[in-house]
């Protein structure tokens, strides 16, 4: 009888130290796939510091979120890896870098690529067990016709930025604005992205013109602020330039004392590095010492998506990346974007939503969406696309 109650003792003994011992870490491996020549990213066109543009290479917002997230890792069993960076030198080889990386058994993939970068990676990965999250390319179509049932997008969407300064203007009274409009094709997604948005609440232009820069005589005058902004009484400039050449001479040279939004002036971004509410200068003053310049909108959603990568990992650690695709598109999974509330993504197109910045050169104007704009489930919706109105038919 002494025996069996010593034996019992003994093995009693033994659960505290089982308990004790720690837990096996599993490695997350988290890549950033860039393409080297991709133009927005020379260094003379960074230099331009165009208000909807990239500020620089944004590895460095991926590797400071895998930082952020280390103790969320950890208590689920995890070790964050350093941040993988995988650079593809063209879009050709692109696919073939991306099949790589999964080779690898990399299953998390943030892509700093261009529109057709970001189309070409998300077919070339169909049907595989790997979560891309675009964090560079604000085209709608990639929210639409080219939406992929594994493709999440962080960066704000041309819809959402246009919503964004459509809501401003109204809750301005300022519902009939001046709408000028380059010739490029950058110029024209961004037209039909502000043709919705001004149709969706109401804003009626006075008038649209088109701009020009040119060495031709014979066009000069398509690049005359005063002549363009001449002749009607507006509310307002309305300016779409995917380049930013012509948006940065516009504002105080109009012909009527009025304010510019769009492409300059007041615009609508996730993120500025004078945005001062919910912990947001902690984040933009750790960008700035590792990056060495201040945190835009592009690092912000690079930081967002390795973010949400730990995020999901850590929440569903014994889960496939199908059931966590899952839980990203339901909202079972919430963000802190340091906006002030609890970010998810949309089960219909893969967007996150998320407050928008009506910022100028130093400072914050308002926060979209503005007071007074409505929705039956979350006001975040009244950015971008909503449900009924979507064109992603892959979820």
């Amino acid at each position: 009888m002494r025996r069996r109650t010593l034996a019992g003792l003994a093995a009693c003994s033994l659960v505290p130290a089982v308990l004790a011992q720690p837990r096996a870490q599993r490695s997350f491996q988290l890549a950033l796939l860039a393409q080297a020549d991709d133009e927005r990213y020379d260094p003379q066109q960074v230099l331009k510091g165009f208000p909807d543009a990239p500020g620089g290479r944004s590895a460095a917002a991926a590797q400071i979120a895998l930082n952020d997230s280390a103790i969320t890792l950890q208590m689920a069993g995890w070790t964050a890896a350093p941040l993988l960076v995988e650079e593809a030198p063209d879009a050709a080889g692109l696919p073939a870098a991306v099949q790589g990386l999964v080779r690898r058994g990399v299953r998390h993939i943030v892509l700093e690529l261009p529109a057709a970068g970001v189309a070409a990676v998300a077919a070339a990965t169909r049907g595989q067990d790997v979560v891309l999250f675009n964090t560079a390319a604000p085209q709608d179509a990639l929210r639409a016709a080219q939406c992929a049932p594994h493709l999440l997008h962080t960066l704000p969407s041309h819809a959402m930025q246009m919503d964004a300064i459509a809501q401003f203007l109204v809750a301005r009274k300022w519902a009939r604005p001046l709408l000028l409009v380059g010739p490029t094709p950058g110029d024209q997604l961004l037209l039909a992205a502000w043709n919705r948005s001004a149709k969706r609440f109401g804003v009626r232009p006075v008038a649209q013109r088109g701009f020009r820069l040119s060495n031709d005589p014979r066009e000069r005058e398509l690049a005359n602020v005063r002549l363009l902004t001449s002749e009607r009484e507006y509310d307002a400039v309305v300016v779409l330039d995917a380049q930013g050449e012509f948006a940065r001479e516009l504002p105080y040279r109009t012909l009527l004392p009025r304010p510019v939004v769009g492409s300059n002036g007041l615009t609508a971004q996730a993120w500025h590095p004078q945005y001062e509410r919910y912990g947001a200068p902690q984040l933009t003053r750790r960008f700035l010492r590792r990056a060495n310049r201040a945190m835009g909108s592009y690092d912000w959603a690079t930081w967002t998506a390795a973010r949400t990568a730990a995020e999901v990992v850590a929440a569903y650690n014994n889960a496939g990346v199908a059931q966590q695709l899952q839980a990203l598109r339901q909202g079972a999974v919430a963000i802190d974007g340091y906006k002030g509330q609890r970010l998810t993504y949309r089960a219909w197109d893969g967007q996150l939503r998320q407050p928008l910045l009506l910022a100028h050169g130093d400072g914050i104007a308002d926060i979209a969406p503005l007071e007074g704009f409505l929705h039956p489930r979350s006001t975040l919706d009244t950015l971008g696309f909503d449900e009924p109105e979507s064109g992603c038919k892959a979820r």
